[in-house]
């Protein structure tokens, strides 16, 4: 009655749990409401795509609402009961009544659907609204699908880059060409490698500028070790030949204010694995420069004045690791446990994200290798020897494609029995007189050699150097890090020099230049 007294709230009446808007009267509030939806439902999948929809369906419809499979997917069996029967039937939306609750489904594509499980009487808008949202996440659920894929195929090609580069560093040229030529481009010959230092994030920007500046004749990969390296094989005939002025390092030192550039000498892909350790000492000249970039400098190579003398010895220390067959076959095998030793070597505990196996298994193999060769890889003299060995006998001397012994028969009639055999011959006196020199130049920094025989002496570990020393830990370190842009050449970060800097000092010994 008009005028009368408000009617007042029975204490006793239960509120219904699911309080819902007002239904609009009108056919314009209606349409009015319902475009608001279908703009809040576009709004909410660009921000938080198919998830935030479904939360704010939840959060107005009430009970739960998601997307069921009739395969079998997660949610409650009256909807998975009734995508099945959507499915049967072949329609495209159906309403399944349970005793307290209704489920209601729209299919969205294949054997999924939109579902809703309200209790009874559920929201009087519920249909329209599910019918507005389905069309939507259907678009969603494909966006998200095909970035899914994306993402996939970026790092299936991302493994096979680096599984070419694992091949180029094991001396498995014809399989690394072939993978190459899949991906695109070609990997180049010859070619100069350059190691790009940045933050992780840049490294994408990094490669499109790579291919912007050779004309996508640069071969890139994130190296799989240092996460914050781009791996870049340029054609030789588009690296600049000076030293001092290379376009394209003065580019990619440019990208940003902490981004460094080492580059190797003009080489063959077969010396891959020389072309990276060249380029990465020049990274570590590069960081003290005010350019950022460097190119290795020119010096002697251990490998090819240690070649007439060492190759003979070096088969016959690898021999019983080429020999080698494993007792099971999921065991690691000659091939495998030589490509071991080889990423220890250069990247020490780094060598599991090269290998892509947990440390444990790391630690396994070492320990078999140690074994199998009688040596102890705890000593710097020790894996200095392996170290020569390995780059002396490329792509494992003796071993067959099956990773099984081929022949191996200890090296040429005549060859030295042991390395001291080996850094006895002038070839390698010389080596090392040119390897040393610049230690005893005017700009050396005091005491450089006697720093540098300390820290070998004490197996390349900074602490027990340090007191031998009677300097701190620190600066020991900075002495170490001037001897660096001393010899051109990374000594604290792998892959260091500190292999071929003990056979240097160990062949003046032999030949009687210590000073």
């Amino acid at each position: 009655m008009a005028g009368g007294r408000p009617r007042r709230r029975d204490p006793d009446r239960r509120e219904p749990l699911i309080s819902h808007p007002p239904v609009p009267q009108t056919p314009a509030d209606r349409s009015r409401s319902r475009s608001e939806d279908i703009l809040k439902l576009h709004r909410l999948v660009h921000s938080g795509g198919s998830a935030a929809l479904l939360e704010w369906l939840t959060a107005r419809l009430g009970g739960w609402t998601g997307v069921v499979d009739a395969d079998g997917a997660a949610g409650p069996e009256l909807a998975v009961r009734g995508a099945a029967e959507l499915r049967a039937r072949g329609v495209r939306s159906a309403v399944l009544h349970g005793e307290r609750s209704a489920a209601l489904l729209f299919a969205l594509d294949g054997s999924r659907a939109l579902a809703a499980v309200l209790d009874l009487p559920h929201h009087p808008g519920a249909s329209a609204l599910l019918a507005d949202a389905t069309a939507v996440l259907a678009l969603a659920l494909r966006a998200e699908e095909a970035e899914r894929r994306e993402e996939r195929a970026e790092l299936a090609e991302s493994r096979a880059r680096e599984a070419v580069l694992h091949l180029l560093m094991n001396g498995r040229l014809s399989t690394a060409h072939q993978i190459a030529e899949a991906l695109c481009p070609s990997l180049p010959e010859p070619m100069r490698m350059y190691v790009v230092e940045c933050r992780a994030g840049e490294r994408g920007e990094v490669a499109r500028l790579c291919e912007e500046l050779t004309g996508g004749r640069a071969w890139t990969v994130r190296c799989p070790v240092y996460v914050r390296h781009l791996i870049v094989l340029v054609p030789g005939d588009l690296a600049a030949t000076s030293a001092e002025h290379d376009p394209l390092a003065e580019a990619l030192a440019a990208v940003a204010r902490d981004c460094t550039v080492g580059v190797s000498a003009e080489l063959r892909l077969r010396e891959a694995p020389a072309a990276y350790t060249q380029a990465f000492h020049a990274l570590a000249v590069a960081r003290g420069r005010d350019g950022r970039h460097a190119r290795f400098g020119p010096g002697p190579e251990l490998e090819l004045a240690a070649h007439t003398a060492g190759t003979g010895w070096a088969e016959a220390l690898l021999a019983p690791l080429h020999a080698y067959v494993p007792r099971r076959p999921q065991d690691p095998g000659a091939q495998e446990l030589r490509a071991t030793a080889h990423a220890w070597l250069n990247f020490c505990s780094h060598a599991t994200r090269l290998l892509k196996i947990h440390r444990n298994t790391l630690a396994t193999r070492l320990r078999l290798i140690e074994s199998v060769l009688c040596l102890d890889l705890a000593r710097l003299p020790e894996q200095a020897a392996l170290s020569l060995a390995l780059r002396l006998t490329p792509g494992g001397a003796g071993v067959s494609p099956g990773g099984g012994a081929g022949d191996s028969r200890g090296g040429a009639p005549g060859a030295p029995a042991d390395l001291d055999g080996v850094l006895r011959h002038p070839d390698l006196a010389a080596w090392a007189r040119a390897h040393l020199a610049p230690l005893t130049r005017r700009d050396a920094p005091p005491g450089a050699r006697d720093t540098l025989r300390a820290w070998l002496r004490h197996d390349a570990h900074l602490v027990p150097a340090a007191a031998a020393l009677g300097i701190s830990v620190p600066g020991t370190r900075k002495r170490l890090t001037r001897i660096e842009a001393l010899l051109e050449r990374s000594l604290l970060r792998s892959p260091s020099a500190r292999y071929d800097l003990w056979l240097a000092h160990r062949a003046e010994e032999l030949a009687g230049f210590t000073a």
